[in-house]
């Protein structure tokens, strides 16, 4: 049976950390299917379609070398459980695991008819930096019926939180940099910007 990792991301905006997420799952799955999606636990997120964007560049240039991981933007859908229903009809005979980082293990009870999810999919939780697995978090979710694996990754240290706050761009690929600067994307980086040209037209 052919066996599907299905990764949903806010990716604002992606990074090497979700790049290498997705290399990992590529040697262990028949495919991957990845996309940008609106996380209600987050406020002023940038536009979906710019995020959806930039995670269609950094899965082109991952590509190169995994085929195998799939930018799929239908399965983007306000509740999970319907992004199941979509690719349950593309992957009819499929055995799907639901993908998450160890941040959102705490927020998976709240989920929108979270007990039929976790029927239907394996869970594969992927520890991240700063966001240490609770027990009894992952009990809770066993005792609802889900069959929950860890990954023996760590994700890379670091995150999208770290550019949107700090502009630090040692996580961004090339493309996603020039894509950011191109569409004017972050609050910090044109504040920056404008730093910059007030610095460079002073007198003096």
């Amino acid at each position: 049976m052919q066996t599907i990792a299905l990764f949903g991301t806010s990716a604002d905006p992606p990074t090497f950390g979700h790049q290498a997420i997705l290399a990992w799952l590529s040697y262990r799955f028949d495919g991957v299917a990845v996309w940008a999606s609106d996380n209600p636990f987050k406020a002023q997120q940038t536009p979906l379609a710019h995020r959806m964007a930039m995670l269609k560049l950094l899965i082109y240039d991952l590509q190169r070398s995994r085929p195998n991981v799939q930018f799929c933007p239908d399965l983007s859908q306000p509740r999970t459980i319907h992004t199941l229903e979509i690719a349950k009809r593309r992957w009819s005979t499929a055995n799907f695991t639901f993908v998450v980082g160890s941040d959102l293990v705490s927020q998976l009870p709240t989920w929108y008819q979270i007990e039929d999810l976790l029927q239907e999919v394996n869970l594969l939780v992927v520890p991240r930096p700063g966001y240490p697995l609770s027990e009894a978090a992952l009990a809770g979710l066993r005792q609802r019926g889900a069959k929950v694996a860890i990954a023996d990754l760590m994700g890379p240290d670091t995150s999208s939180t770290a550019y949107r706050e700090h502009k630090d761009t040692d996580g961004l690929t090339a493309s996603i940099e020039d894509y950011i600067r191109r569409e004017h994307l972050y609050e910090c980086e044109d504040v920056s910007l404008k730093k910059q040209l007030q610095w460079q037209t002073a007198p003096g």
